[in-house]
């Protein structure tokens, strides 16, 4: 039996569920990029809202492109199950927030009418780095931001609510970026300077950005754990289920143009300046992520918990975190980043996961600059090094070969054939230097750390 309106009382009681009624309630939010991260995260978090007592705040979701999410809620009117996983329990849910699920490829009108709708305030983004079409300067890049982009669907659904007299909505990012709701206002702001200045005018005017910092681990969903969900629930199978960590947090700059959910019944923190903890984060642990994915793989492990157990990597993550990381933040009050840093290797230790170091090797060219170079530019005013970090980055180089895999960036081609066809300072130069792929403050002036040297 597939999971649907008529199954849910198939569910066992040790399902936890939804109270409220879903067909009373208008869809107050659209979010673009209804992966497993968003399923497992701000879905949740709206539950726990409409839960609370919060009316018409639906989602509906959409895929810019694959139909495949579409696919697995939409025949399951919107329902959908998270396990929580810590060692070998788990804490089964089940999410009503989701009202469907549209392709913004197949039928791009409908998500303009969503976005255009008087009912929507909220519009929210988990699209990854890579969706916002930035150029190596940190500009947009407009060849990448055509129709199937995001760029062209927010700015055709502000349009109609301008021409229908409406108000502005909250655009709300959830990627990994950091100042992430500054940069999509800028980004979006530059796209509609050559499409429609008079509505940048009024998006500027009327819309919110607000900054945000998610965090929770959520390994890509493998068919093992829709079959052993599938044991779990008298046979009831979710195609759209997700496993997930029991650790959660969002903190969200409080800046809405017209109301939002009490996210903060989920535990959500809605802050003034969110930059001391999203820059933690980017930092601590998204580049202690990254570096585990690179050197893992070198090193043979398939998964987080395998790499992080190794004792020559778990030092150096160790080391990553609180000797290369941690100096170049500037913590909030009672922001404790020593124990931050120890909370990171238990969750990362946590074998239930499987978490794919693949999965986190992917589109590096889009993450290092937020997550290493940073840090490097950091300490290199300072006169000091990052032996981590640069034998991170030596791994990156070793993967980038292909060496490990397929490698899945969007400049996978151009960097291939960088480091397949340069030396290793060559490379450097080519990646990091002032005309390079990659752009930071950070510039390839110490090429001798290698990953053996660092060990």
């Amino acid at each position: 039996m597939r999971l649907s309106d008529k199954a849910v009382d198939a569910l066992p009681q040790s399902v936890a569920r939804p109270r409220f009624d879903r067909r009373a309630q208008k869809t107050g939010l659209v979010h673009f990029g209804i992966g497993a991260f968003h399923r497992a995260h701000q879905a949740v978090y709206t539950d726990d809202a409409m839960e609370a007592g919060d009316q018409d705040w639906m989602i509906e979701g959409v895929s810019l492109r694959s139909p495949s999410v579409a696919e697995q809620l939409n025949p399951q009117d919107g329902w959908f199950t998270v396990a929580a996983r810590e060692d070998a329990a788990a804490q089964f849910r089940l999410i009503g927030s989701v009202k469907r699920v549209l392709v913004a490829q197949a039928d791009p009108e409908s998500v303009i009418a969503a976005i255009a709708r008087a009912e929507t305030r909220v519009v929210t983004l988990t699209i990854t780095e890579k969706g916002y079409c930035r150029a190596a300067d940190g500009a947009l890049d407009f060849t990448s931001a055509g129709p199937q982009s995001v760029y062209p669907l927010l700015a055709r659904g502000l349009e109609q609510r301008r021409a229908a007299g409406r108000g502005g909505v909250t655009l709300l990012s959830c990627d990994n970026l950091a100042s992430n709701g500054e940069q999509l206002q800028r980004l979006f702001v530059q796209y509609l300077e050559r499409a429609d200045a008079q509505l940048r005018d009024w998006v500027e005017a009327h819309c919110r950005f607000p900054s945000s910092m998610v965090d929770r681990i959520v390994p890509a969903t493998i068919e093992s754990d829709i079959a052993n969900a599938a044991a779990a629930f008298n046979g009831v199978r979710d195609a759209a289920h997700v496993a997930t960590e029991v650790f959660s947090q969002w903190v969200i700059e409080d800046d809405f143009a017209d109301g939002r959910p009490r996210w903060e019944v989920g535990g959500a923190e809605f802050v003034k300046d969110v930059r001391p903890y999203e820059t933690a984060k980017l930092r601590m642990l998204n580049g202690a992520h990254s570096a585990l994915a690179y050197i893992g793989l070198r090193a043979g492990y398939q998964y987080v918990h395998q790499a992080i157990r190794d004792p020559m990597i778990r030092p150096r993550i160790e080391r990553l975190m609180l000797d290369e990381a941690a100096p170049s933040l500037r913590p909030a009050p009672g922001q404790d980043l020593a124990a931050y840093a120890r909370a990171l290797l238990r969750r990362f230790e946590n074998p239930s996961l499987q978490h794919r170091l693949m999965q986190i090797a992917m589109d590096g060219s889009q993450k290092i600059p937020q997550r290493w170079l940073e840090t490097l530019a950091f300490h290199q005013t300072r006169g000091s090094t990052c032996s981590v970090i640069l034998s991170a980055i030596d791994a990156w180089l070793y993967h980038l070969t292909g060496a490990n895999g397929q490698v899945d960036d969007p400049f996978a081609e151009p960097l291939h054939a960088i480091v397949t066809q340069s030396d290793r300072t060559a490379a450097m130069q080519a990646i990091f230097g002032g005309n390079g792929v990659l752009k930071s403050g950070w510039h390839p002036d110490h090429f001798g750390i290698s990953i053996e040297a660092s060990s």
